[in-house]
């Protein structure tokens, strides 16, 4: 049994990664952080409890922060609604969450359960970097760190045009993890721009009749409008991509283990994750990048979700 701790920014593709990991027999998701990104802290901690509601599982949720740890920028709520669900108008839950803070139960919890517990990172950095900062052991108390971040040739998806989303927007956190967690399993926005799912996957999935296909639709139905105005003809999966590399491990075809750092100063760059490909640092890799999926076994663990 897989035991999990995952970190998130609760918008439309982490939802659906939650989904995944609450449908595999073979995993336990002991607890649910939440951190400020694709919308504001409040929104993501709400989102995390509507998605419980969905799956009817009880978990403990913990607030994480609400900002980045030195410069606060745009959320994503052009790409993910306003209220980070498509805006779908899900009932907001009526379940509690817990009163200690996410960064102090990520420390408590691996103190708890060392070299137990895989932590999955969906969004930015944040709540992981200061659980770092204040137990410099964290790193070898967790069994392994999963992220969904990054951009290790340069593509990026924001306004510095080589970063990514989750590392742009705290390119301090994310320089601390990757300084410090000493190898942690990186799938990329590049990974996810180069493997998706045909219309035809992505509709039967939102076919689904099963409450979860109901609200797989729900929080899609913004997703297909925004693909179609960007003419894309697949359907990108940046957090299911990183929770199949977590649930099932024959997802990853190829990986490759690389030195990675996080520019946090450049005018043009702050934000990308440089990749030292051919070994000229001299650097111990700390990251292993995931290069290529098999996609029919990702689109498996998404049909389980729905079901």
């Amino acid at each position: 049994m897989k035991r999990l701790v995952i970190d998130t920014d609760t918008g439309v593709d982490d939802a659906q990664a939650l989904l995944m990991a609450f449908a595999h027999p073979d995993v336990k998701v002991e607890a649910i952080m939440s951190v400020a990104g694709n919308v504001g802290v409040e929104k993501t901690t709400a989102n995390v409890l509507k998605v419980l509601d969905v799956v009817g599982q009880d978990v403990p949720v913990y607030r994480g922060c609400d900002r980045a740890l030195i410069h606060s920028l745009p959320d994503a709520s052009d790409a993910h609604g306003n209220d980070g669900l498509g805006g779908a108008d899900v009932s907001v839950s009526q379940r509690p969450i817990e009163q200690e803070h996410a960064v102090r139960a990520l420390i408590r919890l691996a103190n708890e359960h060392p070299g137990e517990l895989t932590l999955v990172a969906l969004g930015p950095l944040t709540n992981i970097a200061l659980a770092t900062r204040i137990d410099p052991d964290l790193p070898g108390k967790y069994k392994e760190l999963v992220i969904m971040g990054g951009a290790v040739r340069g593509k990026g998806n924001t306004e510095i045009v080589t970063a990514e989303f989750n590392i742009f927007y705290d390119p301090d956190a994310a320089h601390i993890v990757f300084s410090e967690w000493p190898m942690l399993t990186m799938s990329d926005w590049e990974v996810t721009m180069n493997q998706g799912l045909t219309a035809a996957q992505f509709d039967e999935l939102r076919t689904a009749p099963s409450p979860r296909g109901q609200f797989f639709r729900k929080i899609t139905d913004r997703t297909v409008k925004r693909m179609a105005e960007f003419g894309r003809t697949t359907f990108l999966l940046p957090d299911p991509l990183a929770m199949a590399a977590v649930l099932d491990p024959d997802c990853v075809r190829h990986a490759e283990k690389r030195f990675v750092e996080v520019e946090v100063v450049g005018q043009h760059t702050r934000g990308q994750t440089t990749v030292d490909w051919y070994g000229f640092s001299g650097r111990t890799p700390n990251a292993n990048i995931v290069i290529e999926y098999d996609m029919d076994r990702v689109f498996a663990l998404l049909k389980a979700a729905v079901s």
